[in-house]
């Protein structure tokens, strides 16, 4: 899957408001909402249930959930930076990742924040600092 593909789906998501557990473009979609609609559009159907979870991911059930199922659909990558990557970061101090996004150059990345929904953003030191893992979307 080639990160122009990626990142031209990402993009169709722009402005589509922050709902926690939803994932319809336009209409509303948290991190891993975004991830789900942007899977839809290069494959087709999910490839899996959403296990429902917690707003804020601090439910102990649930630990480690988003880099499970990063490793279980999506291919490890430990190479440079590349457009199409999806970035998952670690916030407020966790050990486990909680949030993600899809890089689209080595300076910016799109994700759905809450108060902001799905947006382009810089990766600032900030949140360079606290991206735990990269994977690419797999060759089907």
């Amino acid at each position: 899957m080639t990160g122009e593909k990626v990142v031209a789906a990402a993009r169709a998501w722009l402005g589509t408001p922050y709902r926690h557990r939803a994932s319809t473009m336009g209409a509303g979609c948290d991190c891993l909402g975004l991830l789900r609609g942007v899977w839809r559009a290069l494959y087709g159907a999910e490839p899996a249930q959403v296990p429902p979870y917690r707003a804020d991911w601090h439910d102990p059930e649930h630990e480690g959930a988003l880099r499970r199922a990063a490793e279980r659909f999506l291919a490890a990558e430990t190479g440079e930076p590349a457009s199409g990557q999806v970035l998952l970061f670690q916030l407020a101090g966790m050990a486990e990742p909680r949030h993600c996004g899809i890089l689209v150059s080595p300076r910016r990345f799109i994700h759905a924040q809450e108060h902001f929904g799905v947006v382009e953003a810089d990766l600032s030191e900030a949140w360079a600092r606290r991206v735990a893992a990269r994977f690419r979307f797999p060759e089907l």
